[in-house]
């Protein structure tokens, strides 16, 4: 599922935004995507956060499902393949941060 123009949980934020839960292979596959291309991303645990589960909820139209990933100009994915994550980052917006 992908969707665009989502309200952004904080304007000025300019990275990625995974929200997610510890236990959820999905969650864990994604991030080491995003770890394994160097792009910077905040992690947000669902179950530690009720504000950010009405967000997803919201972009969903009442569902939760993981991981939902949200960028800085409001597009977003939920629970991407690995080629739809690959996809959405070879848009060029997202640039690897430096070690």
């Amino acid at each position: 599922m992908t969707g665009d123009a989502a309200p952004h949980p904080n304007p000025a934020e300019s990275e990625l935004v995974v929200y997610g839960t510890g236990w959820c292979p999905d969650v864990h596959r994604s991030r080491a995507l995003l770890d394994g291309a160097g792009i910077p991303y905040h992690y947000v645990n669902l179950e530690e956060d009720s504000a950010a589960t009405t967000l997803v909820r919201r972009l969903q139209k009442g569902e939760r499902r993981i991981p939902t990933l949200l960028w800085p100009d409001g597009s977003f994915l939920v629970e991407p393949t690995d080629d739809e994550l690959r996809t959405h980052l070879a848009r060029g917006d997202m640039e690897p941060h430096g070690d």
